[in-house]
């Protein structure tokens, strides 16, 4: 169950850039479910993820300290989610659903965090430890998260 979950369901296991293949997974299926059930659902998703993802990694990584496997993927997804909530708030506050380019900018701000390791993205990478391998993910969902609402606010209050 802890491979299952940590690979999200295989998806880490796809070839050549797996953490994108993860976070693709997660824009997919995070703003679908925000779409078409609800901000709340996109809520209940991002905190299981968060809580089966530190176990799994706990689990997944017993004997392997230091190691941060590109096969798992669930702290991708969960940061994906984390990264998806701040357009979709900011969307449920005008009664509506996310609409492009919201979760498109946070999929691409995500990556660029998770890829580049600003700050506290790289102090929680540099743990080397199960709770590094998540943490750096969540911190880069909660950059993804702001600078996609920085973005909409620059292009909608001084380029509109």
């Amino acid at each position: 169950m802890s491979t299952m979950i940590a690979t999200f369901f295989g998806v880490g296991r796809l070839p050549f850039a797996p953490g994108t293949w993860g976070s693709l997974a997660a824009l997919l299926i995070g703003w679908a479910a925000e779409r078409y059930v609800g901000l709340w659902l996109l809520i209940v998703l991002t905190v299981i993820s968060i809580i089966a993802g530190f176990w799994a990694c706990h689990r997944e990584l017993a004997d392997k300290p230091g190691d941060d496997p590109s096969e798992i993927v669930i702290d991708e997804v969960a940061g994906m989610w984390i990264a998806l909530l701040f357009p979709a708030i900011a969307f449920a506050t005008r009664d509506m659903s996310m609409v492009w380019p919201g979760p498109i900018a946070a999929f691409f701000f995500f990556r660029l965090f998770d890829i580049r390791k600003p700050w506290l993205v790289g102090r929680a990478d540099r743990r080397h430890d199960p709770v590094g391998v998540m943490l750096d993910d969540l911190w880069a969902g909660v950059f993804a998260g702001v600078a996609t609402l920085v973005t909409a606010a620059l292009f909608h209050v001084v380029l509109m």
